[in-house]
C-alpha cells in the first residue's frame, strides 16, 4: 500500500479509524527527506498493522496547528480518531516500529 498524502480537508476521516501514523513534514525539511524511505520500508512490511499518511504542513496549516506541530518531521500514532503516542525529529526504524507495535 502505498503512503497517502492527507490534507485539511480529509484529515479526519482518514485518522477515524484504525492505526494511522501520520508524518507531518515540508519539502525543504531536511530530516523529513531522511526519514522518507524508512516510513517507505515500513509500509511495506506493517500495512496490515498501521496504515501511514502524510501530511505537508506548508499547506494544511489548520490540522498542523490543531495539533501543535511545532517542528518538522512529527509523526503522530493516531489510533480510532485519538493521538496515542508521537515522536519528533529523525528517528531511525526500529523506535518507529516499536512505537507502531506498542499501540497495534
Amino acid at each position: 500500500m502505498a503512503i497517502e498524502h492527507v490534507t485539511d480537508q480529509n484529515f479526519a476521516d482518514t485518522t477515524s479509524k484504525g492505526l494511522v501514523l501520520v508524518d507531518f513534514w515540508a519539502p525543504w525539511c531536511g530530516p523529513c527527506k531522511m526519514i522518507a524511505p524508512v516510513l517507505e520500508e515500513i509500509d511495506g512490511e506493517m500495512s496490515d498493522k498501521v496504515k501511514i499518511v502524510k501530511l505537508d504542513v506548508d499547506e494544511n496549516q489548520e490540522t498542523a496547528s490543531k495539533f501543535g506541530v511545532m517542528s518538522i518531521p512529527t509523526l503522530l500514532l493516531i489510533k480510532d480518531g485519538n493521538v496515542v503516542d508521537q515522536a519528533i525529529g529523525f528517528q531511525p526504524k526500529e523506535a518507529l516500529t516499536n512505537l507502531i507495535n506498542k499501540h497495534a
